[in-house]
């Protein structure tokens, strides 16, 4: 007797559901033959497990399952998704197969059946299943030029150009087309007509990393280095000490004429299917984005940036552990190891792993003295666990390895100044904010802190108040920075504009404890004491800090004192508290280099 499982989820009984807890997802199922009651089970600890994003977890459960019913193509579907994601490329394939067997045209099994020839060197079957992949803009974007790298592996490079040049679409197309275009001359050894393509994706975006290195390399062996070394220069510009770009301005600068970026149509599609996913990530389509790095890294498995990219996904999909493996992938010899090892720290940190993420920065350190990302990194993981007097002095490490502080340095000064202010040590710490803003005029963060921590000391009260003013102009929907101006206006006592703001901040901010509290506290004071109470109650039941928990439940008890000049001391400074909560490396510096496209 066959037992079909339901092919939409709606359909999954709910009195089935209350055998499910969410350790399913973290065991393997029993691999002997499920009953129909047992499928259930495993069929909704897939699901759980695909939703928290634990694809391999999800494949294993899915699999077990359509031993039960082996033709049901909603099972058969969430199964291949869930090895794609998960990067087994084989496997997913394998089910494309039988995908396809039931739908030809599913199109996401034929672009992975089509990877998986042109992998094995079959071009023409490869097109044939590229052709049959397309649907909207990115996938017939993305089909054209696979098919074309697979043009290219027939010998056939005139008719790839040509391919990819009759597709039309928006104009971001032209930058695809052009570099991959001059990629595809490139390998064929077209020198000249490589060049005018490479010039026209660099002039379409000069800031484009792949594009700079394509070009670059090619005017390392066609024009000569200082044309070469100039355009890697304007990049630096933009974006300084991106290890790819210094690595090979030293190989050019001693001679050396550089290869082209890719070597055969197998790395030409892998980086076809790297530059679309990092682009799709950047742009909030998380679930594509996957798939095409993960099939990049099925053609290149060392791909450092594919492998960048994938972990900087995992980390906002909130997978620091999917992350990790992705960084701890990348080679040893690539100069993007040093950027993948500074990352893993910033997860292990995050897995609450903090003394394996300083001893790895330690190393890191060691090995790169004057590695001023490692050790501002170092010195974020110390701050974030309010180690405030040793971040400051490897804050000031990093500051010494300057000889002309510049604009984007401003950062360094501002986080030290932070650890000297939450250490007792203000002189220093004011010293260190007016430093950053004389690098970096009128940015927000900085002027919200020192702005705000002027106020509370009821010194410079109109020019701090004009900072705090400047910084919620520049970021009004940052409820942090919104509430420093709320508080602000509390601290002086204009309790009518402290309410405005600060209820303000609580909708940009609802979760809190800390805007909560400062809610409560304007609220009081204008009378509303049963909203205030209220409010009070919320930031308590938000967890704020423990040693803000008494006073607000002393609050919640007695309401404030008639004193107003009492107020300030219900609750710590806004200006400490929310900018070292809001404002994390990640905030004002990309979290790697190696994460553009």
């Amino acid at each position: 007797m066959t037992h079909s499982l339901p092919r939409h989820a709606a359909l999954v009984g709910i009195a089935l559901a209350f055998s499910l807890s969410s350790a399913l997802a973290a065991e393997t199922p029993p691999q002997q033959q499920l009953s129909p009651e047992n499928a259930f089970g495993s069929y909704l600890a897939a699901r759980h497990a695909s939703a928290e994003r634990d694809e391999g977890a999800a494949a294993t459960y899915y699999l077990d399952v359509l031993k039960l019913d082996p033709h049901n193509s909603d099972l058969l579907s969430r199964a291949f998704l869930s090895e794609l994601s998960d990067g087994d490329i084989d496997a997913a394939s394998k089910l494309a197969d039988r995908l396809l067997a039931i739908d030809h045209s599913d199109r996401i099994s034929r672009l992975v059946v089509g990877i998986r020839e042109l992998k094995k060197k079959h071009y023409a079957a490869a097109r044939e299943d590229f052709a049959q992949s397309v649907r909207g803009p990115v996938t017939d974007l993305t089909a054209t030029l696979l098919s074309a790298w697979a043009l290219a592996g027939q010998g056939d490079t005139h008719t790839a150009i040509d391919t990819m040049d009759k597709l039309s679409g928006p104009d971001w197309y032209g930058i695809f087309k052009d570099l991959h275009a001059g990629l595809l001359l490139d390998l064929a050894k077209d020198n000249k007509a490589a060049g005018k393509r490479y010039a026209s994706a660099y002039k379409a975006d000069p800031t484009a990393l792949r594009t700079v290195q394509a070009y670059g390399r090619w005017l390392s062996r066609n024009a000569g280095k200082d044309d070469a070394l100039k355009v890697y220069a304007d990049f630096a510009k933009e974006l300084p000490n991106h290890p790819l770009i210094d690595e090979e301005m030293k190989r050019i600068g001693d001679g050396e004429k550089l290869p082209p970026l890719v070597d055969t149509p197998q790395a030409g599609a892998a980086e076809a299917l790297y530059g679309l996913g990092a682009s799709i990530g950047r742009r909030g389509g998380e679930d594509l984005a996957l798939i095409y790095l993960q099939l990049a890294l099925y053609l290149e498995p060392n791909h450092a940036m594919a492998l960048l990219s994938l972990g900087d996904l995992y980390e906002d999909l909130k997978k620091p552990d999917l992350a990790i493996k992705a960084y701890e992938r990348v080679p040893a010899s690539s100069p993007l190891a040093r950027n993948a090892q500074i990352q893993m720290a910033v997860d292990l940190d995050t897995l609450s792993r903090t003394d394996d993420a300083k001893k790895l920065l330690d190393k890191v350190i060691a090995d790169h003295p004057k590695d001023t990302q490692a050790i501002i990194e170092l010195g974020n993981v110390e701050r974030g666990h309010k180690d405030f007097a040793d971040c400051a002095k490897t804050y000031s490490k990093a500051i010494d390895t300057l000889q002309n502080p510049d604009k984007s340095n401003w950062v360094m000064f501002y986080f030290r100044g932070i650890c000297y202010e939450r250490s007792h040590q203000w002189p220093l710490a004011e010293a260190d904010m007016k430093k950053a803003l004389e690098l970096y005029p009128d940015q927000p963060l900085v002027l919200n802190y020192l702005g705000y921590s002027w106020v509370d000391q009821g010194v410079h009260l109109d020019q701090g108040m004009d900072m705090i003013r400047k910084a919620v102009e520049q970021r009004p929907d940052d409820g942090y920075i919104v509430d420093s101006l709320g508080w602000a206006y509390f601290r002086t006592g204009n309790y009518d504009e402290a309410v405005k703001n600060l209820e303000r901040a609580v909708e940009l901010k609802p979760e809190d404890p800390t805007i909560n509290d400062h809610l409560g506290d304007a609220y009081w004071r204008v009378g509303r004491t049963l909203e205030a109470r209220f409010q009070w109650s919320q930031a308590i039941d938000l967890k704020p800090e423990p040693e803000d928990l008494p006073k607000i439940e002393a609050k919640l008890k007695n309401g404030l004192p008639p004193d107003t000049s009492a107020a300030a001391d219900a609750t710590k400074p806004a200006a400490a508290s929310d900018a070292d909560k809001a404002n994390s490396a990640a905030d004002v510096e990309k979290k790697k280099t190696g994460s553009g496209g």
